[in-house]
């Protein structure tokens, strides 16, 4: 069933940091963040201004691109609130990326001004080549070196309100690095208009109020909730390397604070779920989940329904850096998809298209497409490129000619731009979106294309098996692959004859699997550091070959 949700774009709201202003004047005694440290709007208010009025002193200005390498906390939001205040452009990478991952991210980036921790500087010293455009380093601690500067020392107690920079919606406002795990982490151009119109489509589309108490398990979604209006309680967790949580302290975050929302990727959940119907810990009041970053399956949800009232709804929206959130469903719906039993052999639904974002499915292929009228449309029910275009929908990436190449289909008629999506779907009869898997990890075969998700959701349903891992492993150096099965099993499990038999059978039984017959198993899958879900298919298709004779 179609959706429909109507959403506003406030029209006294210009710079993104008027989002504090207008909530410090609406409620200014309303905490803002809770936890680690409670504060209230007026004063994040004040801090913002007393940061924008430092960094000015400082000399970063509107377009300075300035690295940001600070935890999830109150410097954190302010430090980021004060320079889109100023019109400066900062810059999100996720250090659980690794150093060599971030050190070629750098090397196109030469970012202006660089604030992080006493730590984070040390990269200067490991790699002084990458920072040679710095001029501006500050340090949010209280140990400092060489032209280093304490963040402390910037701020004065001007009382003052900071004169918003005005921007232009086109203007560039933000790069949001992607996580590395679909390919090398690339620089998302954030304007200022799509920023607005993300913040204004998340309240509506998942009917935030402004009276929510908001966990907080990935820092840009934080920034959202303060737009929002809300409370937010930073969860106490690692967010670089979110597969460590405590579920403890999780749940004790969010039953101390009364948390009414919260963001988590699947594995977080699961996670949630697995430790709390052990003990049968209840969470009652949760009344807003929202999980992304990778496919939520359905034993997920099944689990953590188990935890919530019944009215609660959890959205398991689909999208990514370059444009967020593409479709939307609830756990209702979909496990109502699900009712009959069926597995994912017709992939995972991820819901209608937000409206007003236009999906698109177009012919699978590599090459660029360079305008619009080149791309093959491909009708109902049949499996292609997911393409998409809207109004928060990013223009394109920092630096990466090759990359805007590969991703972006000009419209000579509209002067509008799609984004390809990288990810394999379908449209039903009913306009919603199908997903099918990455394309860069469909295996080619002498007889056919095999898709991930359809199968290896074959091989999910042994109970022994934690997740499974289509790769493919070339044959003679043509794009023809051998098509491979790997198997993560559940902790206590070994491969044994009985169950790989098992798993043949199983492979056997499916016609999309009918051809497989390698199945490797590994301890563990390399996955992604932001959402601890994505698989690096890539990795273990090197591993597989060495193993395939």
């Amino acid at each position: 069933m179609q959706r429909s949700y109507q959403y506003t774009l406030s029209s006294d709201i210009n710079n993104i940091s008027d989002y504090i202003r207008f909530n410090a004047e609406k409620h200014p005694d309303k905490p803002a963040l809770l936890y680690p440290e409670k504060i209230t709007y007026s004063d994040l208010e004040k801090k913002v201004n007393k940061y924008s009025f430092g960094f000015d002193h400082a000399c970063i200005k509107p377009g300075t691109k300035t690295l940001i390498l600070v935890p999830a906390g109150t410097d954190f939001f302010v430090l980021t609130f004060a320079l889109l205040r100023i019109g400066a452009v900062p810059v999100m990478i996720d250090p659980g990326m690794g150093i060599k991952a971030m050190a070629s991210v750098l090397s196109d980036l030469a970012p202006e001004a660089f604030i992080g921790t006493t730590k984070a500087h040390l990269l200067r010293l490991f790699y002084p080549s990458l920072f040679k455009k710095v001029k501006i380093k500050i340090t949010t601690g209280t140990i400092f070196f060489g032209r280093l500067r304490r963040l402390k020392d910037l701020i004065n107690d001007n009382p003052g309100q900071y004169p918003p920079h005005l921007n232009d919606p086109n203007d560039m406002a933000a790069i949001f690095f992607t996580s590395g795990s679909t390919g090398p982490a690339k620089g998302v151009i954030y304007t200022s208009g799509m920023l607005k119109n993300q913040i204004e489509i998340t309240k509506s589309q998942f009917k935030i109020g402004s009276d929510e108490t908001d966990l907080c398990t990935f820092p840009l979604l934080g920034l959202f909730a303060i737009c929002h209006g809300n409370s937010s309680v930073i969860a106490d967790m690692d967010m670089l390397h979110p597969a460590k949580l405590d579920p403890v302290k999780i749940i004790r975050n969010i039953i101390d604070f009364g948390c009414t929302q919260m963001f988590g990727s699947p594995m977080i959940l699961n996670k949630l779920a697995e430790y709390s119907i052990q003990r049968e810990i209840k969470l009652p009041s949760l009344k807003k989940i929202i999980s992304a970053g990778a496919p939520v399956h359905r034993n997920i949800l099944e689990s953590f329904r188990q935890m919530v009232p019944n009215d609660t709804e959890i959205h398991t929206p689909y999208g990514a850096t370059e444009a967020l959130p593409v479709t939307d469903i609830t756990a209702s719906e979909l496990l109502g998809i699900y009712s009959d039993g069926s597995a994912y052999g017709d992939g995972i639904c991820i819901g209608n298209p937000v409206e007003p974002i236009d999906v698109k499915i177009i012919e699978i292929t590599d090459k660029p497409i360079v305008i619009w009228e080149k791309a093959k449309l491909l009708p109902v029910n049949e499996v292609g490129e997911i393409v998409v275009k809207g109004p928060w929908v990013s223009p394109g990436y920092f630096k990466e000619y090759d990359a805007d190449i590969l991703s972006k289909i000009r419209d000579v008629k509209t002067h509008e731009t799609w984004h390809r999506m990288g990810d394999l779907g379908k449209i039903d009869n009913h306009g919603r979106l199908w997903f099918y898997g990455r394309k860069s990890h469909r295996v080619t075969t002498p007889d056919s294309t095999l898709f991930t998700i359809p199968c290896e959701s074959v091989f999910n349903q042994h109970p022994h098996v934690v997740r499974s891992a289509l790769v493919g492993v070339g044959l003679n150096g043509s794009g023809i692959k051998r098509p491979v099965i790997c198997i993560q099993l559940k902790s206590g499990y070994h491969p044994t004859k009985k169950l790989i038999q098992e798993l043949i059978e199983m492979g056997s039984s499916a016609m999309i699997t009918k051809g497989i017959s390698d199945i490797l198993f590994k301890k563990e899958f390399p996955v992604d550091p932001r959402h601890n879900a994505k698989i690096f298919r890539e990795k273990l298709a090197i591993w597989a070959a060495k193993r395939i004779k």
